[in-house]
């Protein structure tokens, strides 16, 4: 009797510990109303917000973002912007120089769970809000708000009135709920940078002057309410962001891509209104390459909107300048567009691993463009190892697991998420093959869509296709700034063969691709793996030849091929170009000036 007590009370502990292990994601329902007053560009909105509590915790607090009272002076994005070694140029002391007719705020006239009063107060960018009662996990609670907002004069995103004469871009522009995951609450203030949130459906009623156009996030329906204002329908399923744009002055086209989405273009006719024209044609064949390569795009619709503010990315929309050459353009479009993979629907917490977000979205533009130009015999990543040799030079590197908002400089965080973020992938395709990591990306896609990965639930991924252990390149490229560097040592001639000795130079280990050209112009590939990894990627090539492993303890590896000396014309490590070394010079035999 007393061992089934026992073994009943064990099982209890062990379902209630897997229980709480298991995964888990709240939920985020907006109906928001909202008139547009366009004479002092203020917003009158009322808010419901239906949230499902799918944690195992009791909540007794939430908060909400207010993003928009970071365009005051003295805000702490204000500060930060004039206080960081390398300030954004489009931001520096422009906050701080805003008039009150020119600020942005939020303020919150009431606000109630299930009818019910919540007390709270404003810290800044943050709703710090006292429930009356605490939500129960698995409980679904409604919040209703009354606020009322100013559109800031625009500084960076979001605002009016900028420099390409757009009226509004409304982005970051209601007061959202903060995200509660198994870390807790993530009320992070604006500073400027990335952004995390709920998935859930959005209802928004926008009233504004009957001769504004107005495009953004979801399928959309209008109406006339007289003769002098319009009602704006929108709805979008599961989604973490509503964002829109409104300007009289904006041309509306659509193009169908069968079996796939719709895409919108709004811009102002006036701004290179034939290259937009021109352009639709490249948008739809990218969204087709990014769905075959990376995940088929799932929403009913896509709209690039001319924004003015370089290019910033939202669900089902993108805003971006409508100025520049075709190919720029296009590359930005592209750019935009891509995040709704990996910012949109796969929306990872942006603030600790902005890398998962701007380097994946990176790496996935440059091979859709290469793919769209024919360039796909073409080394990828060429521009982003450039850079990062650079970086990896300067004694401000940091590693890439800084938070988003914490880097000293903002050229570290922009190195450290796009360059650094992309080679992460590039390096990944290296170390377990071309094949393994394609089927790698859109088993990511396909098992983490619409829920929130960390970079190891992407590593489980890699590591459940490839068959491969590859902790320990995770820890080396994001936890550290140790680099690659590897050389070929020396040549020793020996008779019919070649001794070959190769050096370790840099702290982080790789598994090396070795590629010999002899005179009469046969190439032999040579593959040494390392341990970590447990097993030797697939042959990306019929000739290769696997060699011993080399310990990343061992500082030299020695092995002899099959070759007089004379006969060798060159040996190169990496030659597919897929490593960031950062001294490539000593990758060739002979050395090359």
């Amino acid at each position: 009797m007393k061992f089934i007590f026992v073994h009943i009370i064990s099982l209890l502990i062990s379902t209630q510990l897997f229980s709480q292990s298991a995964y888990w994601q709240q939920k985020a329902d907006y109906t928001i109303d909202v008139e547009l007053n366009t004479t002092n560009h203020q917003l009158k909105g009322k808010q419901s917000l239906v949230y499902h509590n799918a944690s195992p915790d009791s909540l007794n607090r939430v908060f909400y973002h207010l993003y928009f009272n970071a365009f005051q002076p003295g805000s702490e994005m204000d500060e930060r912007s004039r206080n960081i070694l390398d300030p954004d140029r489009r931001v520096r002391d422009r906050i701080f120089h805003l008039k009150e007719n020119e600020i942005g705020f939020q303020k919150i006239h009431s606000l109630t769970l299930n009818t019910e009063p919540c007390s709270f107060k404003v810290v800044g960018t943050i709703l710090e809000v006292v429930l009356p009662r605490a939500i129960k996990p698995g409980e679904t609670v409604r919040f209703d708000m009354e606020f009322t907002s100013q559109v800031p004069v625009q500084i960076r995103r979001s605002g009016r009135h900028n420099m390409e004469g757009i009226e509004y871009t409304m982005t970051q522009w209601y007061p959202k709920i903060a995200m509660y995951d198994k870390d807790g609450w993530h009320a992070n203030p604006y500073i400027g940078r990335e952004f995390y949130s709920n998935f859930g459906d959005y209802k928004v009623n926008i009233q504004a002057p009957a001769n504004y156009v107005i495009g953004g996030t979801g399928l959309n329906t209008v109406k006339n309410i007289d003769n002098n204002q319009k009602l704006w329908r929108f709805e979008a399923d599961n989604v973490h962001d509503f964002a829109w744009a409104a300007d009289p002055d904006y041309q509306h086209d659509s193009l169908v891509i069968e079996g796939l989405t719709t895409l919108h273009f709004y811009y102002q006719t006036d701004t290179l209104a034939q290259q937009w024209k021109d352009i639709q044609e490249d948008v739809k064949r990218l969204f087709e390459i990014m769905s075959e390569k990376f995940g088929k795009y799932p929403y009913p619709q896509f709209s690039v909107i001319q924004g003015g503010d370089g290019g910033m990315e939202y669900p089902m929309c993108t805003m971006i300048r409508g100025y520049g050459d075709y190919k720029g353009k296009l590359a930005l479009i592209a750019h935009e567009a891509f995040h709704n993979w990996y910012y949109g629907i796969l929306a990872s917490n942006e603030f600790r691993y902005p890398w998962m977000d701007e380097g994946f979205t990176s790496y996935a533009e440059e091979v859709v463009l290469h793919t769209l130009y024919g360039e796909s015999d073409k080394p990828l990543m060429t521009n982003q190892m450039r850079t990062y040799t650079y970086y990896a030079s300067q004694d401000w590197e940091v590693p890439m697991s800084t938070p988003a908002d914490f880097y000293e400089r903002n050229s570290a965080y922009g190195i450290n998420s796009y360059v650094k973020g992309s080679l992460f992938l590039h390096h990944l395709n290296y170390i377990v093959g071309q094949s393994d990591f394609e089927k790698i990306m859109l088993r990511y896609f396909d098992e983490w869509k619409f829920k929130h990965p960390t970079p190891w639930d992407f590593l489980r991924v890699a590591e459940r296709t490839s068959g491969m252990e590859l902790d320990w390149y995770l820890e080396q490229w994001l936890y550290t700034t140790h680099h690659i560097n590897y050389s070929i040592d020396s040549l020793e001639s020996r008779k019919k063969e070649t001794f070959v000795r190769l050096r370790k130079l840099g702290e982080m280990p790789m598994p090396i691709d070795l590629e010999v050209e002899l005179t009469d112009g046969t190439l032999h590939h040579y593959h040494i793996p390392i341990p970590l990894t447990r097993k030797v990627k697939a042959a990306e090539n019929t000739s290769i030849q696997v060699l011993d492993a080399w310990h990343w303890t061992r500082p030299v590896y020695d092995f002899t091929l099959p070759f007089a000396q004379k006969k060798i014309k060159r040996i190169e490590i990496d030659s597919s170009k897929r490593m960031a070394d950062v001294d490539r010079g000593d990758n060739v035999w002979p050395t090359k000036p």
